[in-house]
């Protein structure tokens, strides 16, 4: 994806998706995929030539606008799944500690901390993320909080 993002970016010209594939000596599915997925996060996009019909492609110029589409397209969602997968993993190490020996529950116990404090930094980062995306920029207060040990 990068190459061929760069290689747009690099461009004087719109490029074909056949330009691509001569360049950097990929397939037509590898450079169709890619430019699609690059297109659905925004970073490339389809324009018109005049008096040709083929398409062609540019990349995002504007940095920040790529980045951030980036970002919200990719990054926020596997923040939001490691939430869901670590609220599902607290629920099941809770309700652990309810049955089994001591030595099982205090296990359990341990777990359901840990999993709090990887839950309580992963919302951390998406909260980072969307006020990024949101104002373009952050308050590092809390991220310092929790990288010197206080919870507030």
């Amino acid at each position: 994806m990068g190459r061929i993002w760069t290689v747009l970016f690099l461009s004087d010209a719109p490029l074909t998706a056949k330009d691509l594939q001569e360049r950097l000596q990929l397939s037509s599915g590898a450079v169709s995929m890619t430019v699609t997925e690059l297109a659905r996060w925004g970073v490339v996009k389809k324009v018109w030539v005049q008096g040709d019909r083929r398409d062609f492609f540019v990349a995002e110029g504007n940095f920040w606008k790529m980045i951030s589409r980036v970002l919200a397209e990719r990054e926020r969602v596997e923040i939001l799944e490691a939430i869901d997968a670590m609220e599902e993993a607290l629920e099941y190490a809770r309700a652990k500690i309810e049955v089994g020996d001591e030595r099982e529950r205090r296990r359990a116990q341990r777990q359901v901390e840990r999993i709090e404090q990887l839950l309580e930094l992963a919302k951390l980062g998406r909260r980072l993320l969307d006020a990024l995306l949101q104002r373009a920029r952050v308050d590092a207060t809390p991220l310092l909080g929790v990288l010197l040990g206080s919870r507030e």
